[in-house]
């Protein structure tokens, strides 16, 4: 009984500590800036796109729902990789990367399809298709495939009838699912370099619901349409792949240490991060190092809120080195990662 005790009160007591070490420090988010998945080199002007894809024949003729499935394979698969190329091209036009986009229709150029990469281009025969078509890059939509699926249910139901009176029913409900499949490349001749290769996939879902099955079965009819608009917003969506973006990240700052870091703490709740810091560099002097290794740590924080990340891996390094703060090293990794993302995008 007596050794429960003593272990209830060692754990409220780890506890406590824990909250009090936590509510030491509040945190704050920022943005920022990373770079495009994709490099690009900055000199590219003029880009070609080509569709490397072959369409997939499916034939089950097993009930209406496949008939019409295989009414609509002959030409299904072609016509998503059309609505997946005009969707990289509208995107390109949208985002003003290149004075020209240009859909490349005379390339001539097959793949084994099946949702699989194809082998890739030579380097000839990239110079060739950039030459004859006045190009500096080549984007290739290497495969683009489908599988579908259809979930069929019935439940009982019960509808009100032409007297008023309840009619049990038979509800038949079709969900037909679609998975693109797509395969993505970007050859740069001039540095004999391919500037991006991903696969992605994105799913289509079309339902239809009624009384009868022909009902439910028209969720197979509308099938098209859907893969159609999510076929072009894939192409929009891969172009964002060259475009830098901006994320949301937490950052720990200390409000506890000295009646400084009480004051600054409500200054920076109110936005005032310029008169917080005026507070926490009066505390770096401190001669308490505790004091003085949090106060520099906050300094790190609010250059890289300003923009300063020199500044603010200067500030970490005095934090860790000269006050021995562990977070001050953690947070020193973090800034020099966003150093070398900086450079990156620089180059972009």
């Amino acid at each position: 009984m007596k050794t429960t005790l003593h272990f209830k009160i060692g754990f409220l007591l780890l506890i406590a500590i824990f909250f009090y070490s936590c509510s030491s420090m509040n945190t704050l988010t920022l943005s920022v800036k990373e770079p495009a998945a994709a490099d690009m080199p900055n000199d590219v002007t003029k880009v070609g796109i080509v569709d490397r894809t072959l369409p997939t024949e499916k034939t089950k003729p097993l009930d209406d729902a496949d008939k019409i499935l295989s009414i609509e394979g002959k030409d299904f698969d072609k016509d998503g990789a059309k609505a997946v190329i005009q969707g990289i091209n509208d995107e390109l036009l949208v985002q003003n990367l290149f004075k020209e986009v240009r859909i490349i229709d005379s390339a001539g150029l097959k793949s084994q399809g099946m949702g699989v990469f194809p082998e890739r281009l030579s380097w000839e025969k990239v110079e060739e298709i950039c030459a004859k078509n006045n190009v500096d890059v080549l984007f290739e939509l290497s495969f683009y495939d489908t599988e579908t699926s259809i979930n069929y249910e019935t439940k009982n139901e019960e509808s009100i009838g032409v007297l008023g009176v309840k009619v049990p029913v038979i509800k038949h409900k079709a969900t037909v699912y679609t998975r693109i499949k797509t395969g993505w490349r970007i050859y740069d001749p001039l540095n004999k370099l391919i500037v991006d290769e991903i696969a992605l996939n994105e799913q289509a879902i079309s339902t239809g619901e009624g009384i009868n099955p022909m009902k439910a079965i028209e969720a197979v009819m509308g099938r098209k349409d859907a893969v159609m608009q999510v076929s072009n917003f894939m192409g929009h969506n891969y172009v964002l792949r060259l475009v830098p973006y901006y994320v949301r990240v937490s950052r720990l700052y200390y409000v506890r240490g000295t009646n400084n870091f009480k004051i600054g703490k409500r200054r920076a709740q109110t936005g005032d991060w310029d008169g917080a810091a005026e507070l926490w560099k009066k505390e770096t002097e401190n001669p308490k190092s505790k004091v003085a290794g949090r106060a520099c740590y906050n300094m790190a924080i609010i250059s890289e809120i300003n923009g300063d990340l020199d500044a603010a891996i200067k500030w970490s390094s005095k934090s860790y080195v000269d006050y021995k703060n562990k977070k001050a090293l953690r947070y020193l990794n973090i800034l020099e990662y966003r150093v070398q993302q900086q450079n990156i995008l620089q180059n972009q």
